[in-house]
């Protein structure tokens, strides 16, 4: 069972933005890295799964209950973190727990006022006072004292310091193993998500590259130096997606879906495999937006 589902969602904001009929696939109790540059549409994305915004066409479906037409019910077992804290800057931290709770009647005092002790918030400062370090340890904070099902975090580390980032990410995976809940996480920090997560999706201009498990896609994602290629690759068994020569009659192709076992294709088309070279993540994601956009984007 997926947390959330989508099928054939398109939106469009002006001329310039579109979601393109993107499926998209957070399975239940899994951390989904959701990467994507800046304007590939993941914070788009995420508003319309929350039914922050409505879609043209296509359906959406967050915790077994379809969205935004059951978003009272569905949005009680969410815990968001946007990019841009939204709270009322004059309120006192106290204060600002008391507004939150109100809403939500799984909210769990002690939960929130160990988390104000371990995250070092002083309860009586007012919000517009906070650094930004702050600010993103209270939102955490926020989103799990709701003790919720799915977490929606947009962001949630960007800009802050390393031990503010472990002190978030280490509180927010705790409730996740005690819990079962799932996340779906956007961020830049490639290589944070890389220890986190166990599934990825990429956007990029609107649409869903790919989504499938982390270790599928560090382990599928190869580059390949190969000596006597054919003009014209026929049939191989994996993906190429880019073939670019390189020196002395060698070329590196990048492709997906890499086994050991297809080593033989080449064999077979009397080519020469010299190296398999693995990628990272963020090897992996850079070369796979790089392959699918039009030359010279």
């Amino acid at each position: 069972m997926n947390a959330i589902e989508t099928r054939g969602l398109r939106y469009q904001a002006g001329r310039g933005f579109e979601i393109h009929d993107l499926d998209l696939h957070v399975p239940s109790g899994s951390i989904y890295g959701f990467l994507g540059p800046n304007g590939s549409g993941k914070t788009t994305v995420m508003r319309l799964v929350l039914g922050l915004l409505r879609p043209l066409a296509g359906r959406i479906d967050v915790l077994g209950r379809s969205m935004p037409a059951a978003a009272p019910e569905v949005l009680a077992r969410v815990g968001y973190v946007p990019e841009q804290p939204h709270l009322d800057p004059t309120l006192t931290l106290r204060e600002t727990l008391r507004f939150q709770a109100a809403f939500y009647p799984s909210w769990d005092w002690a939960c929130a006022e160990q988390l104000l002790d371990q995250f070092g918030l002083d309860d009586g400062k007012p919000f517009g006072r906070l650094s930004k370090g702050q600010k993103g340890k209270l939102m955490m904070l926020l989103a799990l004292a709701q003790r919720p099902d799915l977490f929606v975090l947009d962001e949630p580390t960007e800009g802050l310091d390393p031990v503010v980032r472990r002190d978030m990410l280490s509180a927010l995976l705790n409730y996740v193993a005690h819990r079962g809940a799932t996340i779906l996480i956007s961020s830049h920090l490639v290589h944070e998500l890389e220890r986190i997560c166990d599934w990825i999706g990429i956007m990029d201009d609107g649409r869903l590259l790919t989504e499938l498990p982390i270790d599928r896609l560090k382990s599928g994602i190869k580059r390949l130096r190969v000596s006597g290629a054919p003009p014209n690759v026929a049939a191989p068994p994996f993906a190429l997606l880019a073939r670019e020569p390189a020196e002395d009659g060698i070329e590196s192709w990048l492709v997906r879906d890499w086994e050991p076992a297809m080593q033989s294709y080449f064999d077979g088309v009397r080519a020469t495999l010299r190296d398999v070279i693995d990628l990272d993540l963020e090897e992996g994601f850079v070369e796979l937006l790089r392959t699918f956009r039009p030359p010279g984007s």
